[in-house]
């Protein structure tokens, strides 16, 4: 059932719990964290960088898909299809190509700029009933061709953009894409704490959800995170489970080479990934 993130994470901050956003590549992707959010009777956030939306072929490809196998799954639990850190163009695209939440990423603006068109963006995003979340400081690491040093975020920036009326924040807290590194300070919970004092109830959000520890991620869904993006443990756990496949020559068996054969591992770890995660963050049973 696709709906916008409002309610989903509104919930999710009262009852103290995070609603994962996980990012989607391709069918096979898709396919298995809708059957998983179904089967767990959680709510699910599908997010999509404005790379693999390219990748895709474009917006208006991963909406239709979306929409589709929302459809002939028979999925009922809520769904978000969600643009993750969308320039001010891509916003415009996904809201025309049917998506129910999109993100600005006004980080690397100016705090004047990244207020003006943010508030730009909540208008038209509220009248269309599109939930629309923004960012403050900077998440650490590469995406998209975009790199950040992962700088904390001001509390009384955050606050300033909280009140443009956004349905969620993303504030830097010393969060990282990508894989963390050895030498990582952690997350700054003194920093979260500050900004959820100033923004008060107001969903948070945790980018970089891979390799935070699970007493990290806990103690942040206390301090106000409702919502918690993971990408490259997904990732991660597709790769190894092809590689296992072709390695061990299952691909050379009968018709392994299949690509419906092939990708089936990959299909069955995004599975497992989604529900370790889902357990962690506290969704399940929560549609």
């Amino acid at each position: 059932m696709l709906v916008s993130a409002t309610e989903m994470l509104k919930k999710a901050k009262e009852g103290h719990y995070a609603v994962g956003q996980f990012n989607i590549n391709n069918l096979e992707w898709t396919k298995s964290i809708l059957q998983t959010a179904q089967e767990l009777n959680s709510p699910v956030i599908l997010g999509v960088s404005e790379g693999a939306g390219k990748y895709m072929t474009g917006f208006n490809t991963v909406s239709a898909m979306v929409k589709a196998m929302d459809a002939d799954l028979g999925i009922t639990v809520p769904v978000a299809l969600h643009l993750d850190h969308g320039t001010y163009d891509g916003c415009y695209k996904c809201i025309k190509a049917g998506f129910t939440s999109i993100m600005f990423d006004g980080s690397h603006y100016p705090i004047e700029e990244n207020i003006a068109k943010t508030k730009e963006l909540v208008a038209v995003a509220h009248q269309l009933g599109l939930s629309i979340e923004a960012e403050v400081g900077s998440i650490g690491g590469e995406e998209d061709g975009v790199v950040g040093m992962g700088e904390c975020a001001d509390p009384d920036e955050c606050k300033l953009i909280a009140d443009l009326g956004v349905d969620m924040l993303a504030a830097g807290i010393g969060n990282i894409h990508g894989k963390y590194p050895e030498n990582w300070a952690g997350l700054s919970f003194e920093t979260l704490d500050a900004i959820q004092q100033k923004t008060g109830v107001m969903p948070l959000v945790l980018h970089g959800g891979t390799g935070i520890p699970e007493d990290m991620i806990k103690k942040a869904i206390s301090l106000g995170v409702a919502k918690i993006n993971v990408n490259t443990e997904c990732q991660l756990y597709f790769q190894e489970a092809t590689r296992k496949y072709i390695e061990a020559g299952k691909d050379l068996e009968g018709k392994g080479f299949d690509p419906r054969k092939l990708l089936a591992p990959g299909a069955a770890a995004i599975k497992e990934i989604v529900k370790i995660k889902m357990d962690l963050f506290g969704s399940v049973g929560k549609a």
